[in-house]
């Protein structure tokens, strides 16, 4: 296979977009380059999608995303060289302008705007959460207790990734909003605060403020980051230029952080506590059908851009219970499943293209990416969709029968196998995940193969 040519790939989604005088910012995900542009009717969708190198383009909350695959960061980094923003700047009132109007549609701004919150994110929440696999191997196979020096340093790894959380988020949050990214660091750093973090008593101009434990929380950061936006803007448009550089970031933490601590944080804590008891109700009630639903609706989830919003659920599941028994083990037969699927479309296909698409794409989804297989295969051939849905389904509804779970965060498929072992050193939940995904993957191929052959013969599908 021929190596890339970034640079090239990088020239033509400019060009496409219009060049870089219509590009206000970029930035990018995990497999995606998200482009917002000062005249989006610039693009043309079905030109651009036929670049070499660009498998679909998703336009979601005014943000063109181009679907690249795991290597988006090298297209990311030729796309920055030509002046073009990082997405999140906070003096281009152009690119203000551009992220008002794009918010007509709550709904969709709303998951826009939270998966948006997660997905520069992930590399930190992978690195913390296969950590605590590897202390779990460690401390299985190699007989290390909690005061071995090197499983001391790994559980810090560990345990920043969620005690932290706060600024992550606080500085993902305000770039979202295009606020000041380190003023929302700041602000998720002071709820973390020892003196203000859980106190026993405590009150700010005699009011009282709650004890709320704030580390691994999210939405209570959410919020103040959100009115912190405001608040900045405000001043940021009502300040004199001479007295900006110094009012302004102590203004806005001054009015942010009484209001935050006193009225948003509890709301956010209570926000968080009761939707955790909502799932958990449902997931308790139903955990064969839950699990099973989110098994068979991922594919979905990705192709609107969706998947990344289910985040604030599973930290809360991580929170009450531990684990994560719904959203990424339902996610583990979902993507591998789509891998069965595109290997499956791949034997069907007379064409070499077309064969190589569906292995490459077929490969990557075992391992958990599953972008390239959504918008290359599943999509644009509708047998292989539900040969996915139907294997991530039923593998989904054994996973929930059985009570199997994730206990750390990783993206669900084989490649992430350290996150199904038991910390107590039990085997039975890492095999019975094996032997789903395992499954997931025969019933995808098998349905998509079956189905694939009889729309082939039937001149519905090539």
């Amino acid at each position: 296979m021929a190596k890339k040519d970034y640079k090239k790939l990088s020239d033509d989604i400019i060009s496409a977009c219009g060049g870089v005088d219509n590009v206000l910012s970029a930035s990018h995900c995990m497999t995606r380059l998200r482009m917002n542009l000062k005249d989006p009717s610039v693009l043309n969708l079905e030109e651009a999608k036929k670049i070499p190198g660009v498998i679909n383009i998703v336009v979601q909350n005014g943000e063109q995303q181009f679907v690249i695959g795991q290597d988006v960061a090298s297209v990311y980094e030729e796309v920055t060289k030509n002046d073009i923003k990082a997405a999140g700047s906070v003096d281009d009132p152009d690119a203000l302008k551009a992220d008002a109007q794009s918010k007509s549609n709550f709904l969709e701004a709303a998951m826009s705007y939270i998966g948006g919150i997660f997905s520069p994110i992930i590399p930190i929440f992978i690195a913390g959460g296969l950590t605590g696999a590897v202390i779990s191997l460690l401390q299985t196979f190699a007989g290390l207790d909690a005061t071995n020096g090197t499983v001391v340093v790994l559980t810090a790894i560990q345990q920043a990734m969620l005690y932290f959380l706060p600024v992550y988020i606080g500085f993902s949050s305000a770039t979202r909003l295009k606020s000041n990214p380190y003023l929302g660091a700041f602000l998720g750093a002071i709820l973390l605060y020892i003196t203000v973090n859980r106190p026993e008593v405590l009150n700010f101009l005699g009011i009282p403020v709650a004890n709320i434990g704030y580390n691994g929380q999210i939405f209570p950061v959410i919020l103040g980051t959100l009115f912190m936006s405001v608040v900045y803007r405000f001043l940021q448009n009502h300040l004199p230029i001479v007295l900006r550089t110094v009012l302004l970031p102590l203004l806005t933490m001054l009015i942010t952080v009484p209001v935050t601590l006193i009225v948003l944080g509890p709301l956010g804590y209570w926000v968080g506590t009761g939707l955790a008891n909502l799932v958990l109700g449902i997931y308790r009630a139903f955990p064969a059908l839950a699990v099973a639903i989110i098994g068979a609706t991922t594919v979905w989830l990705v192709f609107f851009g969706m998947n990344n919003a289910t985040y604030p659920v599973l930290f809360l599941l991580l929170a009450e219970v531990g684990s994560d028994p719904l959203i990424c083990t339902g996610m583990a037969p979902a993507n591998v499943a789509v891998g069965g699927a595109c290997l499956a479309y791949a034997l069907l296909q007379a064409d070499p293209d077309k064969k190589g698409v569906g292995i490459s794409s077929g490969i990557t989804a075992l391992c958990g990416i599953t972008e390239p297989g959504v918008y290359g295969v599943l999509f644009p051939n509708t047998y292989p969709l539900i040969g996915a849905m139907v294997g991530g389904g039923i593998g989904g509804f054994i996973a929930g029968l059985f009570g199997l779970t994730q206990y750390v965060i990783a993206n669900p498929g084989f490649l992430s196998f350290a996150a199904y072992f038991n910390p107590d050193g039990t085997w039975g939940n890492f095999w019975g995940m094996m032997g789903v995904m395992v499954l997931a993957v025969i019933i995808g191929f098998v349905v998509t193969y079956i189905l694939g052959k009889r729309w082939i013969a039937s001149g519905k599908a090539k």
